[in-house]
């Protein structure tokens, strides 16, 4: 905004700025073509084309046929869909839901709700740097799995996960997979028309689209039942009014995605780099979180030990730096995150995990401003830390 201090984002694991070609190409669709897709007459009804347009630049990121999107509102809504399908569609007798200990709320807070209805949720565990144990996968799949549904990218700590072979061991069992693909769409490439995934839900906020689009990916052959239940838009997969300028908003991010998965790849990787590396060279104590060799390109977590996360974010928004915290504040008190308690990371860590997340509109200047103003930021905060003064004596 005009008048105010230049941001550093870093949050882009949260949300990301919306590309402004993405923003042009939607603008006609709020005031000159305004009309409903589904509507007969010429003056809506045109907009159909603009609707299935933007699907075939969507399936063309994904790497899937346009038949196989089903547009949805976001990322969780996708997660609900296909979880509550492969449970509506598959046989009475499947009542198990396998996920990961590591999963976003959007999973997790839906296998709590689906415990309360009868349905068995069983967690797959991490090792400390946030690997799956395949071989309590194994274990936990069987023949009274009706889905799995793990994520592809974890947004705390950037881990990828074998999700292919996961949807192996869900096959193998007679059983669904989904995966929950919202962090890794736009930062690794794929196609799934060569994979074995049956459901895949993304976010378009994530890649540079607007908030409130998003897309569920249903491989073709897969029974699949609406969760959104009225009118017969997207071939009565998801009812509900076409948001076109959204749809218009996602397929040009998804455009602007894949001409930049090279960029995404190296440049932006170098960034994320060149932080981790000058930030863990510059301060004392700080933990790395996560799987340093198999994450995201843009993604890393430190923890800076014997310190509060939320103090570490409010000293830098004075700076105007975004970052997030790997802790939550729930009811009163400071809880590590589900995904650092997971990992079993000590507390003395988790409290003072960041996550710095890039995308491809951040610079080096960024990068420079942050290794010039995180150290003295906790070196303050340590200075009044009872917690690092009793870990300094006993050193």
């Amino acid at each position: 905004m005009k008048g105010e201090e230049r941001v550093i984002y870093l949050d882009n694991n949260a949300t990301t700025r919306t590309a402004p070609e993405a923003v042009a190409a939607m603008l006609p669709y709020f005031s000159e073509y305004y009309g409903n897709a589904s509507s007969i007459h010429k003056f809506g009804g045109r907009l159909a084309k603009v609707v299935e347009e933007g699907r075939a630049k969507v399936a063309g990121f994904l790497g899937a046929d346009p038949s196989e999107i089903i547009f949805t509102s976001c990322g969780t809504e996708g997660d609900n869909a296909a979880i509550l399908s492969a449970l509506d569609v598959c046989p009475k007798r499947r009542r198990k839901i396998v996920i990961s200990t590591v999963e976003h709320p959007a999973i997790l807070n839906l296998g709590k709700d689906l415990e309360r209805r009868g349905y068995t949720v069983v967690k797959i565990p991490v090792d400390s740097l946030g690997r799956l144990d395949m071989d309590r996968a194994r274990e936990m799949i069987d023949e009274e799995t009706a889905v799995v549904s793990v994520m592809w990218a974890n947004n705390e700590t950037g881990n990828l996960y074998p999700v292919e072979a996961l949807a192996e061991l869900a096959h193998r069992a007679g059983a669904l997979f989904h995966t929950d693909a919202v962090q890794a769409a736009g930062k690794i490439p794929f196609k799934l028309r060569d994979m074995n995934i049956d459901m895949l839900s993304v976010s378009g906020h994530k890649f540079h689209a607007p908030k409130g689009i998003g897309a569920l990916y249903v491989r073709r052959g897969v029974r699949f039942r609406p969760f959104v239940v009225g009118g017969h838009q997207e071939r009565g997969r998801r009812a509900g009014t076409e948001n076109v300028p959204y749809i218009v908003g996602m397929g040009v991010a998804a455009e602007l995605a894949m001409a930049n998965f090279e960029t995404e790849n190296n440049y932006v990787r170098k960034l994320r780099d060149d932080l981790h590396n000058r930030l863990i060279a510059a301060i004392p104590s700080v933990r790395v979180n996560g799987d340093v060799e198999h994450r995201l390109p843009n993604t890393t977590n430190l923890s800076f030990e014997y310190i509060e996360g939320e103090s570490i974010l409010m000293h830098m928004d004075i700076h105007g730096i975004c970052a997030s915290s790997g802790s939550a504040c729930t009811t009163g008190s400071l809880e590590p995150s589900h995904v650092m308690r997971a990992m079993g990371v000590p507390y003395t860590a988790a409290h003072g995990a960041i996550r710095f997340s890039f995308s491809r509109y951040n610079t080096q200047e960024d990068v420079d401003t942050v290794v010039e103003v995180l150290p003295g930021i906790i070196e303050k905060i340590r200075a009044i830390s009872p917690y690092w003064a009793d870990f300094v004596a006993k050193r």
